[in-house]
């Protein structure tokens, strides 16, 4: 091997991600070429516009992606005259992808089904590694806009790639894939023009073909978004659809509008049908494309806030310039108005939407926990929001909004009740419901992560506070029908002291409470400070929770406080009563003993004395 040329291993994680690719994506061969033809129309936009505000050379006037075949030395090229990429970006491109995203890629191909699987390669941005479906060895040829110098990577996809110097007359980029023996069928020239119509039609950079020794356009090339809408089919929508997003499915909902007046711009916006698989942990922006008079500009925009960031589509700009910088978009008044329109515009579909409560049931399960983030995040669009948030609920059955709880709300009933917890089932079961459920009060079950942070700032809904029944002491002696009365109440002033001094350092305070049926004991959190759900997360989370200790409260009807309380009055020690009713109001909680062992050592003895 030549000195120049220099030798690097994958990363452990690019290998892994080459082994799933090639074998859980093999037959659906020909993704690649959707994929490398993306990447390459991508590179061009990029060019044309940094040329705009860099010293780099223009892009040609007849700019194009060039597909190559060559069945007789068996490879096919994808040439762009894009923005290219020097040494570095050659071996950090195709070199390296994040571990959370190979990780987060494997376990999406586990689930998913068969028909899904050809959309995660372009969902998580390793597009590129898809040539190996269909190649047994790669070259990347690349000199990067505004350089002399060009570089050639080169791999069999088997653990390593080489780098060395090369030559390019211009900037740009050329992948020569060299087939393998049972990929020939992709060296067609009318195979090659069946894949770019079917993935690639919408792309605005021209496509050509070469054969009989001429380039033949493969893609018509147009800006779909400019198009009246009588001129647009579904299946066009749909194959746009496909394109923006690398999905394979419908979309839910299609967005097309042209805003008139102080500001103008033509959208065209998907709502997905299908949940979107996040390569990258905490990427939370929007990356609707923003183009200004059919140029891309950027889709580093944020033309959406976070919380929509599902939303994938196009936005063009009638009052941008052309050469607008990324700075210059962060302050123009012009994208503020955009904005505020195209967010108005997306809340106006979810409205309507909403009204079909089978079809929003699909939505909500895909996107309802982003939705949340908007109640935390966003105030000037919080109370727009809450009417589109949907729950499950401890007294009808499927999914329930705000307004529906209300207007089911009985007289006498101030507040909007909620149980937030880890799922659904162990919710429905919970201590906590006990009293609730006996005087036919619903309780709103919210079990994602975000549920133990957005309902504080909402605050309330209609006039009517959102309470958690973990939290403060909620009085329901004047709702509905209390439960039966069964044996008179302990006298428990004696007893609560006890257990208070006993339990002096984990506990705020012990009270009786009449929200229990069959239950000894439950915690609460005190009025102020967060609720018990945000508690346990934060503690998992290793973050301190702050605030005063948990309340215990007891039943007085209840069996074991009734025999707690005679002890009490009698003078005997409770100490260690008063821990094991502790660790089962914990254990009731969805939370472990204080001490599981001495618990289970507590519970075994108990059990063996009753025998």
């Amino acid at each position: 091997m030549s000195d120049t040329v220099e030798r690097h291993e994958f990363g452990a994680e690019v290998g892994r991600l080459l082994d799933l690719v090639v074998h859980a994506l093999y037959s659906d061969r020909e993704i690649f070429l959707r994929e490398l033809v993306a990447n390459a129309a991508d590179a061009v936009d990029r060019r044309r516009f940094e040329a705009l505000t860099q010293p780099i050379p223009a892009l040609p006037a007849d700019a194009a992606v060039r597909i190559l075949p060559d069945k007789p030395g068996r490879t096919l090229t994808i040439a762009d005259p894009g923005i290219g990429m020097g040494k570095e970006e050659l071996a950090r491109n195709l070199g390296t992808i994040a571990r959370s995203g190979t990780r987060a890629f494997s376990q999406a191909l586990a689930e998913s089904k068969a028909s899904d699987r050809p959309s995660l390669i372009g969902q998580f941005g390793v597009g590129f590694y898809s040539a190996f479906i269909v190649a047994e060895r790669v070259e990347v040829v690349s000199r990067r806009a505004g350089s002399e110098e060009a570089w050639r990577w080169e791999s069999e996809g088997q653990g390593a790639f080489t780098l060395a110097p090369a030559t390019r007359e211009a900037p740009g980029t050329d992948i020569v894939l060299h087939m393998r023996a049972d990929a020939e069928e992709f060296l067609e020239p009318f195979r090659l023009h069946a894949i770019i119509r079917k993935w690639a039609d919408h792309i605005t950079v021209p496509i050509t073909i070469a054969e009989d020794g001429k380039d033949t356009p493969a893609n018509e090339g147009t800006a779909l978004w400019r198009k009246p809408k009588p001129e647009i089919s579904a299946e066009d929508y749909t194959a746009f659809y496909r394109h923006l997003g690398h999905y394979f499915d419908e979309p839910w909902s299609t967005l097309h509008w042209r805003a008139e007046g102080t500001t103008e711009f033509t959208a065209l916006l998907f709502i997905p049908g299908m949940k979107p698989f996040e390569a990258f942990e905490g990427e939370r922006r929007s990356r609707l494309r923003l183009h200004v008079r059919r140029m891309f500009i950027t889709d580093e925009a944020e033309l959406l806030p976070p919380w929509l960031r599902f939303v994938q589509g196009v936005v063009d700009s009638e009052d941008l310039p052309l050469n607008v910088s990324r700075e210059m978009l962060q302050a123009t008044p012009v994208l503020a108005r955009i904005r505020r329109a195209v967010t108005g515009r997306v809340l106006s579909e979810l409205k309507s939407r909403a009204k079909d409560a089978e079809g929003y049931a699909t939505f909500w399960q895909n996107f309802g926990p982003m939705l949340k983030e908007g109640i935390w995040e966003d105030s000037e669009q919080r109370k727009e929001i809450a009417p589109l948030l949907r729950f499950r609920s401890s007294a009808v059955e499927g999914w329930t909004s705000l307004p529906d709880y209300v207007a089911r709300m009985p007289e006498g009933q101030s507040a909007i009740y909620i149980l937030v917890g880890d799922n659904i089932e162990a919710l429905s079961r919970s201590t906590q419901l006990e009293g609730f459920r006996a005087r036919g009060v619903e309780v709103l079950l919210l079990a994602d992560q975000m549920d133990a942070f957005w309902p504080e700032r909402l605050g309330e809904f209609e006039g009517k506070p959102v309470r958690s029944i973990t939290q403060g002491n909620i009085d329901l002696s004047g709702l509905g029908t209390a439960p039966p009365e069964g044996k008179a109440p302990a006298d428990v002033t004696r007893l609560l002291p006890l257990l208070k001094a006993a339990l002096e350092a984990e506990i705020s305070e012990v009270r009786a409470t009449d929200r229990l049926v069959d239950s000894a004991a439950v915690l609460a959190a005190p009025a102020h400070g967060p609720d018990l759900a945000l508690q346990r997360l934060l503690r998992r989370a290793g973050r301190p929770v702050g605030g005063e200790n948990p309340v215990l409260e007891v039943n007085p009807r209840h069996p074991l406080v009734r025999r707690l309380a005679a002890l009490a009055d009698s003078g005997a020690d409770l100490e260690e009563a008063a821990g094991t009713l502790l660790d089962l109001a914990r254990v009731q909680d969805g939370d472990v003993p204080r001490e599981p062992a001495e618990f289970a050592r507590r519970m075994a003895a108990a059990l063996a004395s009753s025998l």
